[in-house]
C-alpha cells in the first residue's frame, strides 16, 4: 500500500514553487494525505496572504473527492446547494472548491492525496499543478465521475466503441430490411403462383360451359 510521506510531501512542493517561479508567478502549494489532513504547505515570497489557505482547500478537495477539482465542475454546476452543504458537513474540515489548481495525488492506481496550488490564474495553477506530479511519477488519469473505469484519457475509444455500436446497429436494420423484403417477395411469388393456379380453373369453366351451350 502507497502513503504520502513527508519527503514526498516536500519534494512534491519544491517542485512546485519552482515550476511557478519559472512562470512568474507567486504561488502557495499545499499537499495533503488521502484523508484530507495537512502534510505540508508553504507559501513563497509575495504571494497573497490568502493564498495558502485556498490551497488547502483545493488539496483537500482533490484528496477526499478522490478527483482533481475541475472535474467535479460540471457536478457543482448542475448542484449547487448540494455542494454548499458539502462544506457544512460535521466531518468536512475545509470547503469543497471545484476548480483548476486542485490535483488527486495518485500512485500506481491508488489516491494517495491532494494538491493544491494558489496564487496564479485558474489555468496557470492547473498547469503547475499537472506539470509537477507527470514529472515526478504521479498518474493524472482518472475515471469519470459516476463511470467507473472510463478515464478521462479513454474518450477517444469510448467514441470507437459507439460508433462500433452504431455500425452494428445499422446492419442489424438492413438485415432485417434485407429480410423483410425477401418475405415480401416470396409473398407476392406466392400470390402470383395462386393467380396462375386460379386461371387454368377459369379457362376449364369457360370451356365446359360452351360445350354446355
Amino acid at each position: 500500500m502507497n502513503s504520502l510521506t513527508l519527503d514526498a510531501a516536500d519534494e512534491i512542493v519544491a517542485a512546485a514553487l519552482k515550476r511557478a517561479q519559472a512562470l512568474g508567478k507567486a504561488v502557495s502549494v499545499a499537499v495533503v494525505d488521502a484523508g484530507g489532513f495537512v502534510v505540508s504547505v508553504r507559501r513563497c515570497d509575495g504571494a497573497r496572504p490568502l493564498t495558502p489557505d485556498i490551497a488547502r482547500a483545493k488539496a483537500y478537495t482533490a484528496a477526499v473527492m478522490q478527483r482533481p477539482g475541475k472535474m467535479l465542475k460540471k457536478w457543482q454546476e448542475s448542484q449547487p446547494v448540494f455542494f454548499a452543504q458539502l462544506s457544512q458537513l460535521p466531518g468536512a474540515a475545509l470547503p469543497i472548491m471545484a476548480t483548476e489548481g486542485s490535483v488527486t495525488i495518485k500512485k500506481d492506481g491508488e489516491i494517495i492525496g491532494g494538491l493544491g496550488i494558489a496564487g496564479g490564474t485558474a489555468d496557470e495553477d492547473q498547469r503547475v499543478a499537472d506539470e509537477v506530479l507527470a514529472s515526478l511519477g504521479y498518474e493524472l488519469e482518472f475515471a469519470a465521475w459516476g463511470v467507473a473505469g472510463t478515464a478521462a484519457g479513454d474518450h477517444g475509444r469510448t467514441g470507437s466503441a459507439a460508433h462500433a455500436e452504431q455500425a452494428r446497429n445499422a446492419d442489424g436494420a438492413e438485415q432485417a430490411r434485407n429480410a423483410d423484403g425477401a418475405e415480401q417477395a416470396r409473398n407476392a411469388d406466392g400470390a402470383e403462383q395462386a393467380r396462375s393456379a386460379d386461371n387454368p380453373e377459369q379457362a376449364r369453366n369457360a370451356e365446359n360451359t360452351e360445350k354446355g351451350a
